[in-house]
């Protein structure tokens, strides 16, 4: 993998002012921080000709290879580290077989190459942080060590450096996703990601700020590499509600490639995980949408493959669908609105007792949300809802309070919530619940 592929307006602006510093490398020498042998040796490419360090390179690149990373490690000024990190750069530009020569520094100094370039992620210059994560995603990537029967401690604590850029400055973010995506290309390095806290939260939090084109593809094409992990797939929308995320985005784009990787993606999540995925996408109406997609025209034939896919699988599920079927598919997408089913007297006369099936599962879903939503749509409905439920199944006000669910407690305190239909909602339910007493069978 080429250098070249991570890029940034930002390091590369930089680095051309970093190239007209002079560096008191004599200094250095005088001081005993760098030995004589490494002094003639950095004179000799120090602000010379490309074409005279590539002549040096060429001929020498294992001593280079070390000698910028022992530098690196000795030295703890952040214009020379800036510097040191630039011919770094310099040297594996355009070269990927010079990649061997500093993982092989390892056999001079146990040390390397790794250890000084992350305590260079360490350091308040963003960047030398930034600089250190472009190259150390290059040498990770190229690293043959089996990620799964031997996990990288350096990999492990780059990917830690790495999801707190996430949550950085645009830079940050920048450089972060592109390191992430040439990582991921890696099937080794997926589970040591997805385990990495705040890596897949900061991704769904880039997509939820309206990102340009380019930033948005790069995110969803992660997220495409994550979901050819079988655990990947069954779990990412539970734990970080991304289907709804990845849909608007799909819906809103204009470019073609951004479309392109997002249908991939939700075919991954189909393929590799119906039960899971299914439900979340009828609910967030992706069949309309998928539909929608088979009447255009496309550059790409796989866009084509993958949109019939999904609305082949998507189609089948819905017309299998019973009104129940539906409503327990919005309870385990965690998306509740106001669908026909929950202002409908005659569903809840009909299925308020099926709640109560498999020890109250479902009964349990809507109190969760209850719970644990933040979204002041998803509260009114289910505030709603359990008021619904109370009022068409007489025991109801036995269950809903008791200890393993506290739906009572919760609705209650939903009457005090800052937004007024979930107040209203709230206080419509605890007036059923409070009507009258339930009676002991």
């Amino acid at each position: 993998m080429s250098i070249s592929l991570l890029s940034s307006a930002y390091l590369e602006e930089n680095s051309a002012r970093i190239r007209s510093k002079l560096v008191p490398w004599e200094g250095y020498q005088r001081a005993e921080l760098i030995t004589s042998e490494e002094l003639a040796y950095i004179k000799r490419i120090d602000r010379q000709p490309k074409a005279k360090c590539e002549a040096v390179l060429l001929s020498e690149g294992r001593t280079y290879a070390v000698l910028y990373l022992s530098l690196l490690k000795k030295l703890q000024r952040v214009d020379t580290m800036q510097y040191l990190l630039i011919l770094i750069t310099d040297a594996l530009q355009d070269h990927d077989e010079r990649i061997q020569l500093f993982l092989t520094a390892s056999e001079t100094d146990s040390d390397l190459p790794y250890v000084p370039l992350l305590r260079a992620l360490e350091t308040q210059d963003e960047f030398v942080q930034l600089k250190a994560a472009q190259i150390l995603t290059v040498l990770l990537r190229s690293d043959a060590a089996d990620l799964r029967s031997h996990p990288l401690q350096p990999f492990q604590a780059f990917l830690t450096a790495i999801s707190s850029f996430i949550q950085g400055s645009s830079n940050k973010r920048d450089i972060a996703v592109q390191c992430l995506e040439s990582l991921l290309s890696r099937p080794d390095s997926r589970q040591e990601v997805w385990r990495t806290p705040n890596i897949i939260a900061g991704f769904v939090d880039i997509l939820k700020r309206n990102p340009g084109p380019q930033m948005s593809y790069q995110v969803a094409f992660c997220l495409w590499l994550l979901s050819f992990e079988q655990n990947i797939s069954e779990q990412i929308n539970k734990k970080y509600d991304v289907i709804p995320v990845l849909v608007e985005v799909a819906q809103n784009a204009v470019k073609e490639k951004v479309i392109r990787v997002i249908v991939a993606t939700l075919r991954n999540f189909v393929s590799k995980a119906p039960a899971a995925n299914l439900p979340v996408m009828l609910v967030c109406q992706v069949l309309p949408f998928v539909k929608n997609l088979a009447g255009r025209k496309w550059s790409d034939e796989d866009v084509i493959e993958d949109v019939t896919f999904l609305r082949d699988e998507l189609n089948a599920r819905f017309q299998s669908l019973t009104t129940y079927d539906e409503y327990i598919s919005e309870l385990a997408s965690g998306h509740l609105s106001w669908t026909p089913v929950h202002e409908s007297d005659d569903f809840w006369k009909e299925n308020a007792t099926r709640l109560n099936e498999n020890n109250f599962e479902q009964l349990k879903n809507l109190i969760k949300l209850l719970k644990e939503s933040t979204d002041p749509l998803v509260l009114a409905v289910a505030a709603h809802d359990i008021g619904q439920y109370v009022k068409h199944y007489e025991w109801g006000k036995k269950y809903v309070p008791v200890a393993d669910l506290s739906g009572k407690t919760r609705v209650m305190e939903l009457m005090t919530h800052p937004n007024s239909d979930v107040r209203y909602h709230a206080l419509l339910s605890v007036q059923q619940l409070v009507s009258q007493p339930w009676v002991a069978a």
